[in-house]
């Protein structure tokens, strides 16, 4: 009878495991072997480590590397900090928390592309709307794009306007799950609304944080599309962040080299994201 059991077992999971080996394991080791060769679409050469030095060598790569992780964690904080008050504020029971909640969850519909096109003309200096809305208040708004020193903060900021709905809704499934009976005790001890969120909300939404921190910095490490899209890693170097490096090499033609940079950008995301991963989890709050 066991061993039925454990045969039927397998065949249900079968779809799924031949799913992630075709779909993640395949094309990841064929990713590793194609960065140790010089190829093309109809041959490839192999050069063993070549790809890697060349990579490591390339005259911007530190400040690329650098600006991935000031993208990264200009994304995960305010995902962090502005999504669990927001959600918390969302299932306090207002009457508009339904509307508000599609309107904040209304950017993660639209393309990233779109999104970046869009921000990319409101963000003019010359004729963008947010100059101009800020001109109409005697305020003169910054070139977002252009300044070097602003340009890389300025996409961020639409990246957290266009993922805080994931966020939120991630807080809210935490938030939801909290026993009723741990705010009505705390209500009836004096505390404000205040008190039982940092007391109550904050720690009992731990997992929820983890996940929300988790997935902010995997994707601001991985960041790439609305980047590209914004600045084209520019003016200059100046947002170049490590995807980028890789695209420019791809599409040069240094597919080799291109795939090298993938590799070691996935060496990066799991070093940082595994450790951070377990340190989040290790003290969850058991509900």
């Amino acid at each position: 009878m066991v061993r039925i059991r454990h045969q039927y077992s397998y065949w249900f999971a079968a779809p799924g495991i031949a799913l992630y080996l075709f779909f993640f394991v395949v094309p990841s080791l064929t990713s590793f072997f194609f960065s140790l060769t010089r190829w093309s679409l109809t041959e490839w050469t192999f050069i063993g480590l070549d790809n890697f030095r060349a990579f490591l060598d390339e005259p911007f790569l530190s400040k690329a590397i650098a600006n991935t992780f000031v993208y990264a964690l200009a994304t995960m904080v305010p995902k962090v900090l502005i999504g669990l008050p927001l959600a918390a504020f969302l299932v306090s029971g207002f009457r508009a928390a339904g509307f508000v909640r599609s309107v904040i969850f209304f950017p993660t519909l639209v393309s990233t592309v779109g999104i970046g096109i869009t921000f990319r003309v409101l963000m003019n200096p010359t004729y963008g709307l947010i100059d101009q809305a800020l001109g109409a208040v005697g305020i003169r708004g910054p070139e977002w794009l252009s300044d070097p020193d602003l340009a890389l903060l300025s996409v961020a900021a639409v990246d957290v306007w266009s993922g805080i709905g994931i966020a939120t809704l991630i807080f809210v499934s935490g938030v939801v799950s909290i026993p009723q009976q741990y705010f009505e005790a705390a209500t009836v001890d004096g505390a404000g609304a205040l008190r039982r969120f940092f007391a109550i909300t904050v720690p009992l939404t731990r997992p929820a944080t983890a996940t929300v921190v988790i997935l902010a910095l995997i994707g601001g490490l991985r960041a790439f599309d609305l980047i590209w899209v914004m600045t084209g890693g520019g003016p200059g170097f100046a947002s170049d962040v490590l995807g980028s490096v890789i695209f420019k090499q791809y599409t040069a033609g240094f597919y080799g080299l291109s795939t090298a940079g993938n590799v070691i950008m996935f060496v990066i995301v799991a070093a940082i994201a595994y450790p951070v991963s377990r340190l989040l989890t290790r003290r969850e709050v058991d509900l």
